[in-house]
């Protein structure tokens, strides 16, 4: 298993990533989508594969890279 490309801990629960951030354009970036994080307490964007964690979340732990990909609305 590969570890997400980038790990943004966040306070809310609904996120939303168009794939910008770093020196990465909007314009170059993807749809804006939005994802929401569940019981597990993280989620993965289906584009870009940034990984949203809710701090002082279940998964808000050193080992969230080995975790496996959830995207929004899917479950373990």
């Amino acid at each position: 298993m590969q570890a997400p490309p980038e790990i943004l801990r966040v306070h809310a629960r609904r996120v939303a990533c168009d794939g910008s951030g770093h020196g990465i354009p909007a314009a170059l970036g993807h749809p804006r989508v939005f994802l929401e994080i569940d019981e597990h307490g993280y989620v993965d964007c289906g584009y870009c594969d940034r990984r949203f964690v809710l701090e002082g979340g279940p998964a808000d732990t050193p080992d969230i890279v080995t975790k496996p990909d959830i995207a929004s609305g899917a479950s373990l």
